[in-house]
């Protein structure tokens, strides 16, 4: 599954999530990009938006994009807040259904 991080979470989550195609936003090029416009390059070319922005589904119509947004709440963005949540997306990602938004954590 091609998986790709917001710029607001470490790239080294990547490394937690074998067996998936993981990039990063800043690996794309797309460092700044308004999420609306991010949503829309992202979906051309992944199935999964993993990020930490909790409004999300709030300021984008999340309806029309064939991909599926996966929200991580923890404490913070650092890795050592978002390492215990990488079991519960993993799974998670397992029965992945594209035009979805789900929460993991919080």
């Amino acid at each position: 599954m091609r998986i790709l991080l917001d710029e607001s979470l470490p790239w080294r989550l990547s490394r937690l999530l074998p067996g998936h195609g993981v990039t990063s936003v800043q690996r794309m090029g797309w460092s700044g990009v308004t999420n609306g416009a991010l949503l829309r390059l992202a979906s051309k070319d992944f199935q999964v938006f993993v990020t930490a922005d909790q409004n999300l589904q709030f300021q984008q119509n999340l309806d029309n994009l064939p991909l599926a947004v996966f929200v991580l709440v923890a404490r913070s963005t650092a890795l050592v807040d978002l390492v215990p949540l990488v079991p519960a997306l993993m799974s998670r990602l397992e029965r992945y259904v594209p035009m979805t938004l789900v929460r993991i954590g919080g």
